[in-house]
């Protein structure tokens, strides 16, 4: 394609957690903006978070949350890359946001943050409030095909039945894992077919196997005030997390779990053992086989963050390109994290967007400031 006749500033692909965010955040700034969801409705993931009750953040500064991200002797670099992101966006402004839309929220002793009535929809619907009375578009049950640049440095947002013309796009597809929801790969494809690398994909806070009778068969077992750590051969302890172990049928679930799951899976440590509180019983495994991604709190992997501009989320390669959220090779430890990522680096995205367009071409029109601080 070499011609266009622009629909819209920005197409926003993907209508999850970072995709709504992002199209609320047009919505405030008056952009000329779109959003693309392949399911048959917004947020479908969002909906599963936490058991269905959305840990959507965490009540910590920006300097405690960014710390969180790094892992022990690791230089995996999701905390130097989102950086600018968290502190524009921090945890705090995000709860004073959904405060400032009167949902009643949870603090839980550990600083998590919940809607009050523990409804993962309460959230959701919050976001397609905003999109209603600011009367966005959204176009729900449109699987989008492909991405193409224009000769003119527009882009083309194809799917079965029409192509949309954008001045910016925001992939905001998410992973691989729960593809039922519909992060199914979509945008790291179209990233790679515009010139970028894509790490390969693997599972991020999942439970570990092990066919272990002393944990099968407490299938269904939860100790909150517990922990698990990540032990080396010669006896080091690699990393820790206290918290919540859970037995499966599988073998070994829950967050102090998951969190050494993804200590592992990012450092790689080779022979290892896996050191579980179970109540006052203590045991040990050896080696243990992560699940599958598609069964994934995270996914792992993504678009290559040394080709994005973390002051911007826009592509070094194609101008006019933009990635928010779990579609890039970032993540967090379970707990609020993962979703504040994806709210700060979308709203990273279209302020950048934002900027860039003259005063004049905005939208003019009333703007409702109960909304400004999302």
């Amino acid at each position: 394609m070499t011609e266009s006749c622009e629909n819209a500033d920005l197409a926003i692909v993907g209508g999850g957690a970072a995709g709504m965010f992002a199209a609320v955040a047009a919505a405030e700034r008056g952009l000329r903006a779109v959003l693309i969801e392949r399911k048959a409705r917004l947020g479908s993931k969002v909906l599963m978070t936490a058991n269905g009750r959305c840990n959507f953040t965490k009540d910590i500064g920006p300097d405690d949350f960014l710390r969180d991200l790094k892992l022990p002797g690791n230089p995996h670099s999701t905390a130097t890359f989102v950086e600018r992101a968290v502190r524009e966006c921090p945890p705090r402004r995000i709860i004073a946001g959904f405060k400032s839309l009167n949902i009643p929220l949870r603090r839980m002793a550990d600083a998590r943050m919940f809607p009050a009535n523990g409804q993962a929809s309460t959230i959701v619907h919050a976001f397609g409030d905003i999109l209603r009375d600011s009367s966005f578009p959204v176009i729900t049950n449109c699987p989008v095909t492909a991405v193409s640049r224009l000769d003119d440095g527009g882009f083309a947002v194809e799917t079965r039945n029409f192509a949309l013309y954008a001045k910016n796009v925001l992939v905001a597809t998410g992973g691989v894992s729960y593809p039922k929801t519909g992060s199914v790969g979509d945008g790291q494809k179209f990233a790679r077919a515009l010139g970028h690398r894509v790490i390969p994909f693997r599972s991020g806070l999942i439970g570990l196997e092990t066919p272990e009778r002393r944990i099968t068969s407490r299938a269904g077992a939860r100790f909150e005030d517990s922990r698990a750590r990540v032990i080396s051969p010669d006896g080091r302890t690699l990393y820790e997390h206290r918290g919540e172990v859970d037995c499966e049928a599988f073998g070994l679930s829950g967050a102090a779990v998951y969190n050494c799951q993804r200590f592992i899976a990012h450092s790689n440590p080779g022979n290892f053992e896996i050191e579980v509180w179970l109540g006052r019983e203590r045991l040990r495994f050896h080696n243990l086989k992560a699940r599958p991604v598609k069964e994934a709190i995270v996914t792992l992997g993504g678009v290559d963050t040394k080709e994005i501009d973390p002051a911007t989320m826009e592509s070094k390669i194609v101008p006019g390109l933009y990635f928010a959220g779990e579609v890039m090779d970032i993540d967090g430890p379970t707990g609020g994290y993962n979703l504040t990522l994806a709210f700060a680096t979308a709203r990273k995205a279209v302020a950048a967007v934002a900027e860039r367009k003259p005063a004049t071409e905005k939208k003019h029109g009333k703007t409702d400031h109960r909304h400004r601080k999302l």
